[in-house]
């Protein structure tokens, strides 16, 4: 099953992530209480995401590769999702529980996330396509660790039209 693990947010930029059970996504600004919905994101205003994604199965990777446990947030990613490529979701829209998003772009690991860690290696075990997504909120609603995940087709449908016409023919 595709399933929410884990949900944090950070009031401010630079903050320690919290764990959360539940929270609001709010249409075209993001997680409530989260720095980037606030506009108070270390990176605001010039590279933000509305919501960052991270698959579970690269958080436990890391650890059994490297030892270094990102299990509590240390990642800085907003949503902890299992069972999925979040990679997939690019350009797809997708359903967390009663929230709607689309994926927009590769979130690559920064500098910035390895000094908040204060843990030598954070930033080079997230990469290789281990740092997650970026995605927008389309339509707000409510998110839980539980939630199921819903991958809803890719973005501009390109692929249904071509499909529709095809069976047309």
């Amino acid at each position: 099953m595709v399933r929410v693990t884990d949900l944090f947010v950070a009031p401010a930029g630079s903050e320690p992530m919290q764990s959360v059970d539940h929270v609001e996504a709010l249409t075209d600004r993001g997680l409530r209480g989260d720095r980037y919905c606030t506009g108070e994101g270390y990176y605001a205003p010039y590279d933000t995401c509305q919501v960052t994604l991270v698959d579970a199965a690269a958080i436990a990777a890391i650890e059994r590769e490297t030892g270094l446990d990102l299990s509590d947030g240390q990642h800085r990613r907003n949503v902890v999702v299992e069972g999925v490529d979040v990679h997939g979701l690019l350009d797809h829209r997708f359903r967390v529980g009663d929230a709607t998003l689309v994926g927009t772009r590769p979130r690559p690991p920064c500098a910035h996330v390895e000094e908040l860690a204060d843990k030598e290696g954070v930033a080079r075990a997230l990469g290789d396509g281990r740092g997650g997504i970026c995605a927008d909120v389309v339509d707000g609603g409510d998110v839980a660790v539980d939630d199921t995940v819903t991958d809803l087709g890719s973005r501009d449908r390109t692929d249904a039209i071509v499909e529709r016409l095809r069976s047309e023919e």
